[in-house]
């Protein structure tokens, strides 16, 4: 079974990342999330954007490109899979974002993603027939 994956690209200019600051965001362990849905006439190379944030809240420099470096990689990894097309997505590290296990951080980003994306559903879960189980819910 093949899953759609989407291309990335990396938000670089101030303003996006303050948009991306007044839309929803969610507050996990390992990050922050934040995430916008950008107009259809804002052009992009790519479906989906990201972009990454650490401040000195985090620590030294070393602690901060560490937390930027994992963010990066979970972003890599889960965003062309589990990001929605028309997004723009920035990622704030935390304290914990560098010591953090690996699975427990790409767990947090996803667990963001889905409750970001819970109250609008894609158009295409919509568009699929209802299963034979809620039949079964009926009786």
């Amino acid at each position: 079974m093949s899953e759609a994956r989407h291309a990335l690209s990396s938000l670089r200019v101030r303003r996006l990342f303050l948009a991306a600051a007044k839309a929803q965001k969610q507050v996990r362990r390992g990050m922050v999330v934040q995430a916008r849905a950008r107009d259809k006439d804002e052009p992009s190379s790519t479906p989906v954007r990201f972009g990454l944030t650490a401040s000195k809240k985090i620590g030294n420099a070393v602690a901060r490109n560490r937390a930027r470096r994992r963010l990066r990689a979970a972003a890599q990894e889960i965003l062309p899979l589990e990001g929605r097309a028309g997004f723009d997505y920035v990622m704030i590290g935390r304290v914990h974002t560098a010591p953090r296990p690996w699975q427990m951080l790409k767990n947090d980003l996803r667990s963001a993603l889905k409750a970001l994306h819970n109250d609008t559903p894609e158009p295409t879960d919509s568009a699929k027939p209802n299963g034979p189980n809620e039949d079964a819910q009926d009786e």
